[in-house]
């Protein structure tokens, strides 16, 4: 077993329309976030809802931070982070 974070991040009401000018540095971001073996894997449900991303992380504090440097915390595309700490089966 391998401890990660689960961490949820709520989008704002407006976020379909609202991501559009930051979309592409937030994917580019993610994509290298997830090359380097801090995210695990992330992604978003598909009604705009929230984002969920696994992330290595030594602490809840220090997952929210990695998620909190991303543009769509900045601009107010995310409004609320949650993070629970996640048992995943490697191997």
């Amino acid at each position: 077993m391998e401890t990660v974070w689960l961490v949820e991040a709520t989008y704002a009401p407006d976020a379909a329309e609202a991501r559009a000018p930051f979309r592409a540095h937030h994917l580019a971001r993610a994509a290298g976030l997830k090359a380097a073996g801090t995210y695990v894997e992330v992604g978003a449900f598909l009604d705009v809802s929230s984002s969920i991303m696994l992330v290595r992380a030594e602490s809840e504090a220090a997952a929210l931070d990695v998620v909190r440097g991303d543009i769509y915390m900045a601009n107010g595309i995310w409004v609320e982070l949650r993070a629970r700490p996640f048992g995943r089966v490697v191997g």
